[in-house]
């Protein structure tokens, strides 16, 4: 698609600037994005909204740990971001569905930006949903986050810097027809992630960011679900979904990771427990 290449671009312009300035009066005012001295854990980062995350932060001058489950994936990646940031970056290749194996791999990472962002579960009715698949759901999703954050939170109490991120889904706004567990996980998240913001001290923020209808390998996996359970196309269920997105196409990962940097920043300092929905207007909700 042709507005992949444009946004990336676009993208890459945006990442090598770490201070933008704006009109303010008479003078000029510094919207402080610079994450110079700031160490990013960021799940997920194989991929999709993940990927472009690490390299935004990394742009920004964050260092950079990456942690998914694809080492190959990991290794390219983390020549990528030391380019970019001009410092080392790192990776952990874990999967955040051993609790355990997860606790060893994050035990000598210390950071103060943690991104939890990891693929959702299995499309189906929720009627249809066996106990296990919640259960797994929730121990990828809640308690994966869980740890990471206890495993975090030492380093950013004694820096007084603290930002934490979810990518989520906008159903935690409006429940999405035929991904029940997934609704359901990432409705716990939510509300995790409220419970958090009234616990954390000052300095230390967490929220939310739901992607609409984005361009990932999630969207692709779940078009090819609903193209086997209707009968359709996937072509006509991708036209379905862009024909009810007022912006008329696909978000691009990269806005997600606009979005991201702006929170994790020094800018981003006052907000706080919410959930931001990057859905080209779908949602109906106000």
């Amino acid at each position: 698609m042709d507005h992949r290449a444009s946004d990336r671009r676009r993208w890459r312009v945006l990442c090598a600037v770490t201070r933008l300035r704006v009109e303010s009066g008479g003078g000029m005012a510094a919207l402080d994005l610079d994450l110079a001295g700031h160490t990013a854990l960021v799940c997920g980062a194989s991929a999709g909204i993940g990927r472009e995350t690490a390299l935004i932060l990394a742009a920004h001058g964050a260092r950079v740990v990456a942690l998914a489950r694809r080492r190959e994936r990991l290794e390219g990646l983390v020549d990528e971001l030391s380019a970019v940031s001009g410092s080392a970056a790192d990776f952990v290749v874990a999967d955040l569905d051993d609790t355990a194996a997860l606790q060893r791999a994050v035990s000598g990472v210390s950071a103060t930006i943690l991104i939890n962002n990891t693929g959702g579960p299995p499309a189906g009715p929720l009627t249809e949903a066996s106990p296990d698949a919640l259960r797994s759901a929730f121990n990828r999703h809640v308690i994966g986050a869980q740890v990471l954050l206890q495993a975090m939170l030492p380093d950013m109490q004694a820096s007084g810097y603290g930002r934490i991120i979810n990518v989520l889904s906008t159903s935690v706004r409006e429940p999405i027809p035929n991904l029940g567990v997934s609704n359901t996980i990432r409705g716990a998240m939510a509300s995790w992630a409220k419970s958090l913001s009234k616990e954390l001290g000052p300095g230390i923020t967490i929220n939310n960011v739901l992607p609409g209808f984005t361009d990932t390998e999630r969207l692709a996996s779940l078009k090819q679900a609903v193209a086997g359970r209707t009968g359709t196309s996937q072509e006509a269920v991708m036209q379905g979904w862009i024909g009810r997105v007022p912006e008329g196409r696909l978000g691009h990962p990269s806005e997600l990771a606009g979005l991201i940097a702006f929170l994790v920043s020094p800018a981003g300092a006052y907000i706080r427990g919410q959930s931001v929905a990057v859905d080209g207007g779908r949602l109906n909700a106000i």
